[in-house]
């Protein structure tokens, strides 16, 4: 069933799609419904339900000019657009925009490597280049650097840098946006800008010095909805001589906080990558026995854990050490990781480390249970993952502080909203005694719980909703945020960082309303309502 923009009538839609027609070519103008129909969320907590959010047609453009032209068509008859890169966001909200009867932008004809600098270590690229282009592009001209991309490996280097994503590789290059270097947008009045050192016509170092000069505005594109983004730069890691990784493992419940305190030294100070935590005892989370000890009043103590891994001859936590450089440096790397740990915590165990040298052959790179670790991106996250008789499912992933203390209290308040929901532990829901966050963030933890979701149990995706919603809640009221979430919960979300009466989402909507008077580039992103359409928000 089609499903209009608010306030637009039925004539003005057909006219601005074609005008789309004319200006693009009818064949990327999508508005039948079998191929709308593509552009739902799969992993929808509403399927089905009104408020699904669903977009009316769709269009894709091959360049910055057909952008722009879509834009000023929009503004013409009012259509709200809602860009996405390739749409492959799912478990926070795929390609569906937050407002039903959105025309989607699907940007995937403008797939162009535009540069790759392997002696400068950058590339720019458009946004329906994939990491798995990327890395093709990089392998196939026998380039000296490496990406870092996220587990799966289809996803945009744009669209996710612009939704905060992350990966795997050292500190600044897995903060995908912390890691690009310069942008060109299309504003909502359909003009084209550049930021940072794109700015300067001619500029020699668009991916190199990020700030140009004057006010960095490059942030407002990140999560929002100020311009649509056809450029992106971004720093590359010059490929290593060598990597080098082992796994610690430490007895005690209460190790982790030096091992936490530890790893971070190591981190901050550059020695090493990505810890990686996780928990041997992790596959007995739902033994009867832990699960009646970890729901019993004031949870299980550090003892009574220590005393039920100890029943099951494992550790209590590990951490994946991980080294890039000369072969030299990063064997003494960890032989001063082990020395520091050992001195800490005297009952730590380390694995043999594993040493692969670059360049290397595929058939050395598939040595690695992890290849993103080293810069190889792939579908591999989706092997074995059992979805049970869920559709898929939605995260909740909000950030605490890089302590065992944080880890403890969330594994604690996060267990006693699922258990106040009723929800079991199962593998897509639930929290406890040795569920750890990732390491993703370069200086904090995210707290990352899927939930289920359903296409043919409207009840229980009502419930996850209401979970999710108490979540944000709870988080709030200890000082987590998310740092990411579907479009269903981005209003919730944006009102939690509330300083000063929501000092900033005030702010936001001051820029919104100046620069997209007409409210079309995607309204709701963020928490960003233009005045056209505030009333919708949730």
């Amino acid at each position: 069933m089609k499903v209009l923009p608010p306030g637009v009538k039925p004539a003005d839609f057909e006219a601005a799609l074609g005008e789309f027609r004319a200006a693009i070519g009818a064949d990327w103008v999508f508005s039948a419904d079998e191929d709308v129909e593509l552009y739902r969320d799969q992993f929808s907590p509403s399927w089905g339900e009104e408020d699904e959010r669903r977009a009316s047609a769709a269009v894709a453009p091959a360049s910055v000019e057909e952008v722009q032209a879509i834009v000023r068509i929009a503004n013409r008859h009012r259509i709200p657009l809602f860009p996405i890169s390739t749409g492959r966001n799912f478990g926070y909200g795929g390609p569906a925009p937050n407002l039903s009867g959105t025309v989607v932008i699907d940007l995937k004809r403008m797939n162009r490597v535009i540069e790759v600098d392997d002696k400068r270590h950058f590339c720019i690229v458009e946004p329906g280049v994939s990491y798995l282009d990327l890395y093709r592009h990089i392998q196939e001209r026998g380039l000296k650097v490496w990406i870092d991309c996220p587990d799966p490996g289809w996803g945009s280097p744009v669209g996710n840098a612009l939704d905060h994503g992350v990966g795997y590789t050292p500190g600044i290059h897995r903060d995908h946006f912390g890691a690009h270097c310069g942008m060109e947008v299309v504003l909502a009045n359909g003009e084209v800008m550049r930021t940072g050192m794109g700015a300067m016509p001619g500029s020699k170092t668009w991916g190199e010095y990020r700030y140009g000069y004057g006010p960095y505005v490059d942030g407002l594109f990140a999560q929002g909805n100020f311009g649509i983004v056809t450029k992106m730069g971004f720093w590359l890691m010059p490929e290593p001589e060598a990597y080098l990784t082992s796994t610690v493992t430490v007895p005690r419940h209460d190790d982790l906080h030096a091992l936490i305190e530890e790893m971070n030294y190591l981190e901050h100070v550059g020695v090493c990558g990505d810890p990686s935590y996780a928990s041997p005892m992790g596959r007995y989370q739902r033994d009867p026995e832990l699960v009646a000890m970890w729901k019993k009043p004031g949870r299980a103590s550090a003892q009574e854990l220590d005393a039920f891994a100890a029943s099951k001859g494992l550790p209590s936590w590990s951490a994946r050490l991980q080294f890039y450089g000369s072969a030299a440096g990063i064997a003494a790397d960890f032989d001063y990781a082990k020395a520091r740990l050992r001195a800490r915590i005297p009952a730590a165990q380390f694995t043999p480390a594993e040493t692969i040298r670059f360049p290397a052959s595929d058939a050395e790179k598939d040595r690695f249970d992890r290849k993103v670790a080293i810069g190889v991106p792939s579908l591999e996250v989706f092997t074995g993952m059992a979805l049970a008789d869920a559709a898929g499912h939605v995260y909740f992933t909000s950030v605490i502080p890089k302590s065992a203390e944080a880890v403890f209290e969330a594994q604690r308040v996060y267990s006693d909203v699922y258990d106040e929901a009723g929800v079991q532990f199962s593998g897509l829901a639930g929290v406890g005694p040795y569920s750890l966050p990732a390491t993703w963030a370069y200086h904090t933890f995210i707290f990352r719980m899927p939930l289920p979701t359903f296409h043919d149990d409207v009840a229980a995706n009502r419930k996850v909703r209401g979970i999710i919603h108490k979540l944000v809640e709870v988080a709030a009221a200890h000082g987590w945020g998310e740092y990411r979430t579907p479009a269903m919960f981005q209003d919730a979300v944006a009102k939690a960082y509330s300083f000063n009466n929501n000092a900033l989402l005030h702010f936001c909507e001051q820029i919104k309303d100046a620069v997209d008077p007409n409210g079309i580039l995607a309204p709701g992103r963020g928490g960003v309502w233009p005045k056209r359409f505030r009333k919708e928000r949730k």
